[in-house]
């Protein structure tokens, strides 16, 4: 049996299921491919994202902060809530039941759009064919024009650290959890495991975190990582830099971790253990040998500025090729693929794409940093301002960090805009909806800002970097 389509994706995540919705609504006959199978046994569309990634970790983070300030918080407010307590089984029911609502929409936008779902594993061959092998065992080839591969990625296993999903977890393990473990360590101080050890020290667990590198945040700006580092230490988490995990034994309900620190040899014993040490793309079983497609050693598949890969009509977007492995950019990569295939000249802007972290509080940032500007030969002015006197953070008992604008001096463009404090992902979106018109910093600083907003945090930031703050003290320019 052999089908022809316009478009064929593999791979129905953040990346896949964008780019075949977009295809469709471009007038292209759509077909998309997916093997990954939800709790019920069927077929769960949204990849990781929406399944065990972005979506169930923000409703835990979400959950178990409420419950943080219910038992922390109220009290200040003149709230007195003394018997507050967490039912674990519920707060994972309920993301449970986001996933599905959510997975559930994917599938409905499938069938509006007119989107073909092939359920199975999808393999390209040679000649723009895909062989997809249903879950059943039969194996079907259908034709495309267009290929997009939106495999995705998943977490990087590590041999001192083998995982069991039971006492050894990875980040899809660590979202299941039925109790709060007493003592919980992570391996891996990035994005994932900081929002995951978050969630249960909340709750209630000493959370040790394991870091191999010595800096932490390598990617952000250094004071917004300096900070973030103090505020996350300060609410229980116990950041071990420069540590390096050489092994683990499970004894029982708890694993023994073995790992160097400053050239000594330690021991730590977790109830659980979180490795979040990062991912890697999933292109085994997605490329026949004569498909033509190239990848490095690593699995990643080589791709120009516009997704094209080495065969013509052949596409790659998102975690499995070059770049950030972040949602926003595979999906923006889907839609910008599916509008070339149409014969639009859409193309994207790698600089702009922004970076979060869901702790508490955000951690956020859009553009270059200070250093990395400065190591460029830049010449940058840099304004701050401080949650701790803003109206509205103080109002919300939430004054933790500030907002941080980079400039060129010269221009007084804006090249940076790095938030840690409430709602950093909202106010660094603003920074970048104004960098990609080009704004400069008196641009940003003549607006008309409501008060009070914790946005009028990035309207005093960048008003500092010329020195014109009205609400903190500006900088002497040296």
């Amino acid at each position: 049996m052999s089908d022809k389509f316009d478009v064929v994706v593999i791979g129905a995540g953040p990346g896949g299921y964008v780019a075949a919705i977009r295809a469709a609504q471009l007038g292209l006959k759509t077909a998309c491919v997916e093997r990954y199978k939800g709790k019920e046994g069927k077929v769960a569309l949204g990849g990781t994202c929406l399944n065990v990634g972005c979506i169930p970790s923000k409703a835990l983070l979400d959950s178990s902060y409420k419950y943080h300030e219910a038992h922390e918080g109220f009290k200040v407010h003149g709230i007195d809530a003394p018997n507050v307590t967490i039912d674990v089984p519920t707060m994972i029911g309920r993301k449970d039941q986001i996933v599905k609502n959510l997975t559930g929409g994917v599938a409905t936008l499938f069938k509006a759009n007119g989107v073909t779902l092939l359920e199975g594993n999808g393999k390209l061959l040679s000649g723009k064919k895909v062989e997809v092998t249903g879950l059943d065992g039969n194996v079907q080839v259908v034709e495309a024009e267009n290929v997009i591969l939106a495999s995705g990625s998943r977490p990087i296993d590590i041999p001192p650290a083998p995982v069991d999903q039971k006492v050894i977890v990875d980040s899809t393990g660590a979202l299941e959890f039925q109790s709060v473990p007493k003592r919980l360590g992570v391996i891996g101080a990035g994005v994932i495991g900081l929002e995951l050890g978050s969630v249960w020290a909340r709750l209630g667990a000493e959370v040790t975190v394991l870091e191999a590198l010595d800096k932490f945040l390598v990617a952000a700006d250094e004071q917004v990582s300096k900070e973030a580092y103090k505020i996350l230490s300060k609410q229980g988490l116990n950041i071990r830099m420069g540590a390096r995990v050489t092994g683990s034994q499970v004894n029982g309900e708890e694993v023994t971790v073995n790992y160097t620190e400053a050239g000594e040899e330690k021991q730590i014993t977790f109830d659980r253990l979180i490795v979040a040490v990062g991912r890697r793309p999933v292109t085994t079983d997605l490329l026949a040998s004569d498909s033509g497609v190239e990848s490095d050693e690593r699995g990643y598949i080589y791709v120009d500025d516009h997704c094209a890969t080495s065969v013509p009509g052949v596409f790659a977007i998102g975690d499995c090729v070059r770049g950030l492995m972040l949602a926003h950019k595979a999906s923006e990569e889907g839609v910008m693929v599916a509008e070339r295939i149409a014969g639009h000249k859409a193309q994207m802007n790698y600089d702009l794409v922004p970076s979060v972290i869901y702790t508490h509080p955000e951690i956020a940032w859009v553009g270059k940093t200070e250093q990395a500007l400065k190591a460029e030969g830049v010449e940058v002015n840099v304004g701050t301002f401080p949650f701790a006197v803003s109206g509205r953070a103080l109002a919300a008992n939430d004054t933790a960090g500030f907002v941080k604008v980079v400039a060129d001096a010269k221009t007084d463009r804006v090249l940076g805009v790095h938030v840690v404090g409430p709602s950093a992902a909202e106010l660094v979106q603003q920074g970048a909806i104004a960098m990609e018109f080009g704004t400069s910093a008196e641009d940003l600083g003549m607006m008309v800002f409501s008060h009070p907003t914790l946005s009028e945090a990035l309207h005093e930031a960048a008003l500092a970097v010329n020195g014109h703050a009205i609400h903190a003290v500006n900088r002497k320019k040296r």
